[in-house]
């Protein structure tokens, strides 16, 4: 009599996350991993910065929950530190990237499992799927979602299943990681980008499928929105500065946009005709944000224009600014994590 081939057991995955200040979304982010109905075993590391809120209250009654959930200390607070120090603390071969602002589709873990499987490729992820509660929020997640917005990247607007430069998050081979030194202390923002940058450059494959979907949570607020966007553009400056390789229209757009807008503003004190450059820019973003909102809410259509201008004018002033510090010199190589 004979038998069907059965599927390998499913490898254990250690899920990491590195949290600051997320009192309101800890809870569900993490939940939203434990639901997964992963036929393999899982662990949650909880990296934990100084925050200032309820977070680390929060992280440990999870933890005292669910004894797969693990809480370590993260004292810089920093992102890639938390993400090293959560690496560090797991046991798996299999490493899922998390954060506190999202929640995971269902199914995500195997379907990525499966596909790093299928793909041999170093990291699997995919679609950021933003969204927003509230009229400013659900603008800010419309404004993620379009190319008018952040850019037509695969992981932001979608599209075909394959290698790509980049991806929301993903799930890594954890040699990989070893073998690129795992994620740069350096880059407080960006680091997802340069990590997966370097990847390439070893030779490994980065792959998009978008049927891998983390709900994301945008800031909420004008000065948090304006904030986030000022310093990833000042990070996106050092990623350049260390990879020049990677400088691209797509990049280097915000910054221009910015110079030109302050400029013909500026100029126009003196020759009013220069007043044409920032008003075509208003006049852009007011247009093409209706067009983004067309069929939401008026609430969310009267903020579009302001949340384009808001997330094109930081970014770029970031990136025109920098970060004020000396250029990154990269990490090495075949540096131990785990």
């Amino acid at each position: 009599m004979s038998t069907l081939p059965t599927r390998p057991a499913y490898p254990p995955v250690s899920v990491i996350m590195p949290i600051l200040n997320e009192e309101t979304h800890l809870a569900e982010a993490v939940r939203s991993v434990l639901a997964q109905d992963y036929p393999g075993p899982m662990e949650v590391v909880v990296a934990v910065g100084p925050s200032t809120d309820r977070t680390h209250e929060v992280a440990d009654a999870l933890a005292a929950d669910d004894p797969r959930v693990v809480v370590v200390d993260n004292p810089s607070g920093r992102t890639p530190d938390g993400l090293n120090a959560a690496i560090d603390a797991s046991r798996h071969d299999i490493v899922v990237r998390m954060d506190g602002h999202g929640a995971l589709s269902d199914g995500y873990v195997q379907r990525a499992v499966d596909l790093l499987e299928e793909t041999g490729a170093a990291n699997v992820g995919g679609l950021m799927l933003a969204e927003g509660l509230g009229d400013l929020q659900q603008a800010v997640a419309l404004a993620m979602r379009s190319p008018l917005g952040i850019g037509a990247a695969r992981f932001h607007v979608g599209g075909e299943a394959g290698p790509a430069e980049t991806v929301y998050l993903g799930v890594f081979r954890r040699d990989w990681l070893r073998r690129v030194g795992g994620y740069d202390p350096h880059f407080a923002r960006a680091q997802d980008w340069e990590l997966n940058h370097r990847i390439r450059e070893a030779g490994g494959v980065v792959w998009f499928d978008p049927g891998l979907t983390v709900t994301y949570r945008p800031r909420a607020t004008w000065r948090a929105l304006a904030r986030q966007f000022y310093r990833t553009g000042q990070w996106r400056r050092q990623v350049m500065r260390l990879h020049p390789e990677t400088v691209s229209v797509r990049y280097l757009a915000p910054p221009v946009a910015t110079a030109l807008v302050a400029g013909g503003a500026l100029g126009g004190l003196f020759w009013r005709p220069l007043w044409v450059v920032p008003a075509g820019y208003a006049a852009a973003v007011t247009l093409g944000g209706w067009w983004i909102a067309r069929g939401e809410r008026p609430g969310v259509a009267a903020r579009m224009p302001g949340v384009l201008a808001t997330m094109h004018l930081t970014w770029g002033a970031g990136f025109l600014r920098g970060t004020g510090g000396p250029a990154p010199e990269g990490i090495g190589q075949d540096v131990p994590l785990g």
